[in-house]
């Protein structure tokens, strides 16, 4: 089993780190993973929570899809933690060249980092479906029901739900990043969402390096794999 020692000495060694990252590297900021015990999707509502978050679901009970995703999805008291800190840091030392991650929170922009590729969307943009006006999250916790736009329309996070495509733009910078770089370190992934998942096979770099709680379809491929809160580990980089 790896230690937060070789981590160090890995990104040390390398010249273009790209960091990998899903629910966990957020878990330690107080917002719950989806696959986890305590996990969203291990909770019970009027409908599956893979449901309510469809492309589908939101077009035909919008008001039931608002309720739900204020009360689970939205955490705007959330802090950094020491992952998010650290990659920052990597960032502004010239190591780390991007995040790549499927939060949907925000928090490594909070934390400093510029170069971040938002696979599943934000919930800081939301957009009007009429006129296309841009509402910032406060917009959203402060409305009630379904939110609407000036003109009428209902307005719509920035997120990828289940039946909608990713983002072509950042799609290519991820895919773009992760092959340019010559270390990745995945970490607070299961990686059991695709496409998401699949991104790790554009990886042509000689260090691959996995920081996850549980074990991962990574790990067989990885020099380096630390089974151990993220947080935790990357406070002693």
């Amino acid at each position: 089993m790896g230690t937060a020692k070789e981590l160090k000495e890995w990104i040390a060694q390398s010249k273009n780190v790209v960091f990998f990252g899903g629910a966990g590297v957020s878990t330690e900021s107080g917002i719950p993973d989806f696959r986890s015990s305590d996990g969203l999707y291990n909770q019970k509502y009027a409908y599956p929570p893979e449901t309510i978050v469809s492309h589908d679901f939101f077009l035909e009970h919008t008001a039931e899809f608002y309720r739900f995703y204020r009360d689970r999805m939205l955490f705007p008291a959330a802090r950094p933690n020491a992952a998010h800190l650290a990659l920052a840091r990597l960032e502004r030392e010239g190591k780390l060249s991007a995040v790549v991650t499927q939060n949907i929170d925000g928090l490594h922009q909070a934390a400093g980092s510029k170069r971040v590729y938002e696979l599943h969307g934000s919930v800081h943009r939301n957009r009007c479906m009429r006129c296309g006006k841009r509402y910032p999250l406060a917009y959203i916790l402060e409305s009630e029901g379904v939110p609407r736009c000036g003109c009428g329309g209902i307005v719509k996070p920035d997120v990828v739900l289940y039946g909608e495509p990713l983002d072509d733009e950042t799609v290519q910078g991820a895919v773009n990043a992760i092959a340019r770089a010559d270390m990745l370190i995945v970490g607070g992934t299961s990686l059991a969402v695709y496409p998401a998942a699949g991104f790790l096979d554009f990886f042509r770099g000689s260090r691959l390096a996995v920081v996850n709680k549980t074990p991962t379809p990574a790990d067989g491929r990885a020099g380096l794999v630390i089974n151990a809160p993220i947080g935790e580990v990357f406070a002693g980089i």
